[in-house]
């Protein structure tokens, strides 16, 4: 298979970096985390603001872990500060599954996040634009309560996997309708998955995954698969699922995950968000340093984020994020 091009130019060029980072551009744009996720025009607007200040190897798109659970009919809490969070189950049992409808891929806030691709797509021309969305497995917890889906991983296997097959249904067609509104790849974040054994994982999260990412294999639509949950366990099942570019927490320790990852893969991570939040410029400048001191031995390493950083993320600390990675390898 060969290797895509924004793949290539992450190998090549060591300072390149993709950063979790979009929304402390509310910070510079003066609106509330609310407005910028129910406004495409804001979303566009923040995308290439974040573009100009930061060099980042692509833009993305608000990483919102709510908006296809809101598309299901999931109740949200929306916050002037912070993102979104489902606030209660809409699945209880066998029943609840059965009669739960497959959305329609622009459904809810998902048609508002397409056009803010496209829109952004318009603005900036200098690098990708990646979208996000969420994981099989991470929007079925939130369909069903991550609790309650933990449990019922062994006791309702049935009940986990109809609700699997309609989430991932619904994904599949998102992610196609984000690719059609100009997106040139997606982050999927599976964080839920984290929790789960190797065998389970692969059961109720990875499988799933595997046939979402196949029918881009042969095209330059990047997929970027993004876990910050405990990976160790089930890193041969993760490592097998055919992402274009693997992302990890800042839980994790980044010398381990290169060694168990194969070389050929590109890894990415782990500065931790709430660096970015309460650290300081010469506390970030020490951390970027150390991870790379780690881990640029690697040749498919790339330096990021562990996470999504928080709307209040110090932007001096931004900055020395990039200005360490610049001089660690312009020394």
């Amino acid at each position: 298979m060969a290797e895509k091009q924004w793949i290539t130019k992450q190998k090549t060029d060591r300072t390149l970096t993709l950063p979790v980072l979009t929304f402390p551009a509310v910070q510079k744009m003066g609106v509330s985390v609310t407005e910028l996720i129910t406004d495409a025009d804001l979303q566009a607007k923040a995308m290439k603001i974040v573009a100009d200040l930061c060099p980042m190897s692509a833009a993305l798109s608000m990483m919102d872990l709510s908006v296809e659970a809101e598309a299901f009919g999931s109740p949200l809490k929306f916050a002037d500060d912070d993102v979104a969070a489902v606030t209660d189950r809409i699945i209880a049992s066998m029943a609840d599954a059965e009669k739960l409808a497959v959305p329609n891929a622009g459904a809810g806030r998902t048609a508002l996040y397409a056009e803010g691709i496209k829109k952004a797509k318009e603005l900036i021309n200098d690098r990708p634009v990646f979208a996000g969305v969420i994981g099989p497995f991470s929007l079925a917890g939130r369909l069903m309560d991550i609790t309650e889906i933990m449990v019922a991983c062994y006791i309702e296997p049935e009940t986990v996997n109809l609700v699997l097959k309609k989430a991932s249904a619904f994904i599949k067609g998102y992610i196609e309708l984000l690719r059609q509104s100009g997106a040139d790849g997606v982050v999927m974040a599976e964080p839920v998955a984290g929790l789960l054994s190797p065998e389970l994982c692969e059961m109720f999260s990875s499988a799933y995954i595997r046939d979402m990412i196949a029918p881009y294999k042969d095209t330059e639509f990047i997929f970027v698969y993004h876990n910050c949950g405990n990976v160790v366990p089930c890193i041969d099942g993760i490592a097998s699922l055919g992402a274009d570019a693997y992302h990890f927490g800042n839980s994790m320790d980044m010398v381990q995950i290169m060694e168990l990852m194969p070389n050929d893969l590109m890894v990415m991570g782990n500065i931790d968000p709430v660096l970015f939040r309460h650290g300081t410029p010469e506390e970030m400048k020490d951390a970027v340093t150390n991870l790379l001191q780690s881990c640029s031995k690697y040749d498919n390493f790339a330096i990021s984020t562990g996470c999504d950083l928080p709307p209040a993320s110090s932007w001096d600390n931004i900055d020395a994020y990039f200005e360490a990675i610049n001089a660690f390898y312009n020394q």
